[in-house]
């Protein structure tokens, strides 16, 4: 089990959370014009890494609040946690690009 920090509410066992995936995914602006393939990638094809992953989470049984967190997807620390709309911390933004 993990132990998350939440931003709001502190550490909490892994159960009280959900995992919405990858986090900083832009909504196409002219979905009208997307082809079926670029919608389709858009909806379905997301990261995988090995290294540091940006994801979303939600405090389901606690103040019900997402946030985003990096978590090494090898170690599963938690490496960073930041509030929605908030950039990754430069501590973890160049490692998530790099993918290690």
């Amino acid at each position: 089990m993990l132990l998350i920090p939440c931003p709001f509410c502190g550490p909490r066992d892994e159960s009280e959370f959900g995992c919405g995936g990858e986090a900083h995914i832009a909504r196409p602006t002219d979905t009208d014009r997307l082809s079926d393939a670029d919608w389709a990638a858009y909806l379905f094809m997301r990261k995988n890494p090995k290294g540091v992953h940006l994801e979303r989470w939600v405090h389901r049984l606690g103040c019900r609040r997402w946030f985003n967190l990096a978590r090494s997807t090898v170690s599963h620390e938690i490496l960073a946690v930041y509030k929605m709309g908030d950039p990754p911390p430069a501590s973890v933004a160049g490692q998530e690009a790099r993918r290690t």
